[in-house]
């Protein structure tokens, strides 16, 4: 009875239920997103540029532009693509709500086969449908038979500003990592960068209540596979990178 009640209370908040994890995947796979490339890609192109044998104010400049060109190609990249999902969504809705205008009864029945098909009968299944399109048929269709929900609905904006702003923290720290020890920036940059990629994958496994191993070990993989694949295309292409 008592560990009952522990996990009655542990998914209880002030009398409402918690927030599950599902409730976060909008921005936060825009912002893992952002940061794991400001990170990786930015440092990569440090370490390349640095093993071509460049100046430090060469690898400074790279660094900075990289970090600008970055933030603005995530920001319009997250805000076309997610833009591209809004309006295939708008477009559903659009005939779906057509259709409920046109033909209600075909509507019902799509509703009612699909409570049957999740497992109930199907006099119980045409009550529901019949009570959810009272309510609000658009919304009923939308989250049953088109699987948009409040929780999955495309924000274009809101995806573009988090890539944007967490690519830009994710690249500021290999910059200054060479900015500060300009002498090795290989070696600095490629720990730092590490370091910061382990505990993005730390968080973003905590924010989304994934296993945390799994999370550090698949980012600090790529930022290693990233680095030493630009450090080669350096070593054999010399300044002409």
């Amino acid at each position: 009875m008592e560990q009952s009640a522990t996990m009655q209370d542990d998914d209880v908040i002030d009398g409402h239920h918690a927030v599950h994890y599902v409730n976060r995947v909008g921005w936060l796979r825009a912002a893992v997103l952002g940061a794991n490339d400001g990170i990786v890609s930015t440092a990569s192109l440090l370490t390349g540029i640095a093993a071509s044998g460049a100046s430090s104010q060469t690898v400074l400049l790279s660094g900075i532009a990289a970090l600008v060109a970055g933030a603005m190609s995530m920001a319009a990249g997250e805000y076309v693509s997610v833009s591209a999902q809004s309006d295939t969504e708008r477009a559903d809705l659009a005939k779906e709500k057509k259709a409920l205008a046109q033909q209600p009864h075909v509507e019902w029945q799509e509703l009612r086969d699909i409570y049957v098909d999740r497992g109930l009968t199907a006099e119980l299944a045409g009550q529901v449908a019949t009570q959810l399109m009272n309510a609000d048929a658009l919304a009923a269709h939308a989250r049953d038979e088109l699987g948009i929900s409040e929780i999955s609905t495309a924000r274009p904006i809101q995806a573009a500003l988090t890539s944007a702003a967490t690519f830009s923290v994710g690249a500021i720290a290999p910059v200054l990592a060479a900015v500060a020890n300009p002498s090795h920036a290989i070696a600095v940059v490629a720990v730092t960068s590490l370091l910061c990629l382990a505990l993005l994958g730390y968080v973003g496994a905590r924010l989304g209540g994934g296993g945390m191993a799994r999370s550090v070990a698949r980012v600090v993989f790529w930022g290693v596979f990233a680095m030493l694949a630009t450090s080669a295309v350096g070593k054999i292409f010399g300044a002409a990178i």
